[in-house]
């Protein structure tokens, strides 16, 4: 059998496979890696006004300086910036489970010292080497999911792996609300929810065995045997599960074996449409999730609540976060994909906008609910939709180049919530964000293709 037959062979048998419990614990092992990066993602801010208190200024004076809030949060994201631009590479070319486990691995040492450090500049620096990691892995578990779920619940599989990883927030933000007004056994509140935040490396290091390599990665770099070897497995625990014989392959989507894909085929004509779009939405979509996940307590303070009252809020909205995601899950192949991207954008804008004008206890929690659960929303169903865009010997490569982009809007967003909070309040705030929501409705309406139950070799075709 030569390379585009071995191809076909596999990525027929995985396609043609019906969904099982080992689908389900495979995919929930994987986002793992993609809970802790959530987590952090929420973290900081749940434990912002400790920071604020103690290490950090709020205020646009300390802006680009080493103790300003802005730079805590931009070192984090540059590193997630310099691992998605630069790094990525490595899953294309060593293999998305080693990179599973090494990533993550990086990132729980760096953020577990963190905790202990009461400087700024080491605090930033430690920042940046943690983000790193979890950039690698959050680009990573996107394609490993993708590869190694058949095509007709790749949506739903990867909805799931978000529904996980999205119950990080609310259980950031709730440890944030219980921790950071106290000392606990000597520790600041907020050190203890850092802590927290390092015990990813802790789960992969014990859960990583019984993860398999991609068979599609495997036998894109020409591993044929053990391509097969791992195909077998999965049939196996898919047969033995289901009692039956499974279904007869479908041979007719085939990928060309390519060892190592090219870099700037993301920019030939065939890609070139999709990488402008997600450069785009990756941009836009961070400034709507960043701006309001972890700027909303100092803004509720802003806006005269007490330091506590606000994190009750914060916590109380992050609940929605998991049911969003369950939307994400429920309509992942009922409605296409691209169009569940522009509909949850306008609903952010809108929402936050009404948000920023409210005032008492009662629109607070609803408006804020439901930018919550729109954001969350949105973030279940991008995952799968860049993942599906690019074929697999540049999957990681491509989609870390275009969410590259989501790490510079980040390092940006925070520098500009804190020039716009001071000089116009949340409303400014929220104009900015509802700007970049019609960014994303314009862009995905007019460039994003439709990808749902579609073959991942015909979509890259």
């Amino acid at each position: 059998m030569d390379a585009i037959a071995d191809t076909a062979s596999i990525v027929a048998r995985l396609d043609r496979l019906p969904p099982s419990r080992y689908f389900v614990q495979l995919v929930a092992l994987v986002a793992v890696g993609g809970w802790f990066e959530f987590y952090e993602f929420t973290m900081p801010g749940g434990i912002s006004l400790g920071l604020t208190r103690h290490i950090y200024t709020a205020t646009a004076e300390g802006a680009f300086a080493w103790n300003s809030f802005a730079t805590f949060l931009a070192s984090f994201f540059f590193g997630m910036f310099v691992g998605a631009f630069l790094f990525t590479w490595i899953s294309d070319r060593f293999g998305r489970r080693a990179t599973f486990t090494w990533s993550m691995l990086v990132y729980s040492v760096a953020i577990f010292l963190t905790a202990f450090q009461n400087s700024a500049v080491v605090i930033d620096i430690l920042r940046f080497i943690a983000g790193f990691g979890i950039s690698v892995q959050l680009i990573n578990n996107d394609s490993f999911i993708s590869e190694i779920t058949p095509r007709r619940w790749r949506g739903r599989y990867m909805a799931f792996a978000i529904l996980i990883v999205l119950t990080s927030g609310p259980i950031a933000l709730f440890l944030s609300w219980a921790l950071v007004p106290h000392v606990v056994l000597g520790l600041s509140g907020w050190r203890w929810v850092v802590i927290v935040g390092a015990l990813g490396g802790v789960f992969v290091w014990f859960i990583r065995r019984g993860i398999p390599e991609s068979p599609r990665w495997l036998q894109t770099h020409g591993r044929h045997t053990e391509a097969d070897a791992a195909m077998r497995a999965m049939e196996d625990r898919v047969r033995a599960e289901l009692a039956c014989e499974l279904p007869a392959p479908d041979f007719n989507h085939v990928e060309p074996i390519v060892a190592r894909g090219a870099w700037v085929e993301m920019f030939g004509p065939l890609y070139i449409r999709r990488t402008i779009m997600l450069s785009l939405f990756q941009f836009c979509q961070t400034i709507a999730a960043f701006g309001f996940i972890t700027w909303v307590p100092i803004m509720l303070v802003h806006q005269g609540f007490a330091i506590a009252h606000s994190l009750a809020f914060t916590a109380m909205i992050a609940l929605l976060a998991p049911v969003g995601a369950g939307l994400g899950l429920l309509f992942a192949e009922l409605v296409e994909r691209k169009w569940q991207l522009v509909g949850t954008a306008i609903g952010i804008g809108i929402f936050g906008l009404l948000f920023s004008q409210a005032r008492s206890d009662g629109p607070i929690l609803l408006f804020g609910a439901l930018v919550s659960l729109c954001i969350n929303w949105l973030v279940s169903i991008f995952h799968p939709y860049a993942a599906e865009l690019f074929p697999t010997r540049i999957r990681s490569q491509a989609v870390g180049f275009t969410f590259s982009w989501s790490r510079i809007s980040s390092i940006l967003v925070g520098y500009a919530v804190t020039v716009l909070l001071s000089l116009y309040g949340p409303p400014g705030v929220f104009t900015m964000i509802a700007v970049a929501m019609l960014v994303i409705v314009l862009s995905v309406g007019i460039l994003g293709p439709t990808t749902n139950r579609q073959s991942l070799e015909v979509l890259s075709q």
